[in-house]
């Protein structure tokens, strides 16, 4: 395949600046710590602070939506400009919105995060399965036609997903079902584009043998995971597990300099 597809530039971007993803979660408290007014001004300055931080400088970020759309357009404007400038500098940038639907509206979703050209273009992005994964094909198909990656949600870290995502189906926990399922779509020469999201805080995780693709591996940090939690979780396929951290990087801003350091610690406390 001619076109260079999210999984593969990803993996290379974790061997190069080391395998962390970086949230970028412009939450009011942390605009609060940063200096910033709690207003769309305030959103620009931190995004803009982000991305001189970050861009040419970690594998991936991860951008949660959420803290954009409480602006409304404005703040969809400011999460535009962001994706861009990230995307630009070459930085691989997921969005983190979490879309789950069916038919026509999922293909609506789809389009309005990877479809080339579309102003919140991403290189990836996250998706609820909660319809059960075959809902997600509209998403799952556009990002395999244009060399992009969608994260399924697996094994969440919050206490009411865990209770739920650990139930069994058949004997199957349901977390391992999505990952199995997810597992359907990679059976692939190199490394395949539906990934999952795996909290690194979570008691009884999927395996992760069989998925060959990218494991999103939130929880290092402020949830309390370390990343010796997310390599235990990892096993065999650690390669493919990029912790996913904001807090723990985002406190040491609004320097440049700190923030980059604060990335470039966590990075080496990966062992492989």
């Amino acid at each position: 395949m001619a076109k260079q597809i999210f999984s593969n530039r990803l993996v290379e971007a974790g061997s190069e600046f080391g395998r962390v993803c970086v949230g970028i979660d412009p939450h009011a408290a942390l605009l609060q710590q940063w200096g910033l007014a709690d207003t769309v001004d305030g959103l620009r300055s931190f995004a803009e602070i982000c991305v001189d931080a970050f861009a040419g400088h970690v594998a991936a970020v991860k951008p949660q939506v959420a803290f954009f759309e409480r602006f409304g357009a404005a703040g969809f404007s400011v999460l535009e400009a962001t994706l861009a400038a990230l995307r630009e500098r070459g930085t691989l940038v997921i969005a983190d919105a979490k879309r789950g639907d069916i038919g026509s509206t999922m293909a609506g979703y789809a389009s309005a995060w990877l479809a080339p050209g579309a102003p919140l273009e991403a290189d990836a992005l996250t998706l609820t399965p909660y319809l059960g994964v075959g809902s997600l094909a509209p998403a799952i198909e556009l990002a395999a036609e244009h060399g992009k990656g969608v994260f399924v949600m697996a094994a969440n870290s919050n206490p009411e997903a865990e209770a739920l995502q650990t139930g069994l189906i058949d004997g199957r926990m349901l977390s391992q079902r999505m990952v199995d399922e997810c597992a359907e779509y990679n059976q692939v020469d190199g490394v395949g584009h539906v990934g999952v999201v795996v909290g690194a805080t979570v008691s009884t995780p999927p395996v992760l043998d069989r998925l060959n693709a990218p494991v999103l591996m939130p929880g290092v940090g402020a949830q309390g995971a370390t990343m010796a939690d997310a390599e235990a979780i990892a096993g065999e396929v650690g390669h493919l597990v990029f912790p996913s951290v904001s807090r723990a990087v985002l406190t040491a801003g609004p320097d440049v300099a700190e923030l980059r350091k604060r990335v470039s610690d966590l990075g080496k406390q990966l062992k492989r």
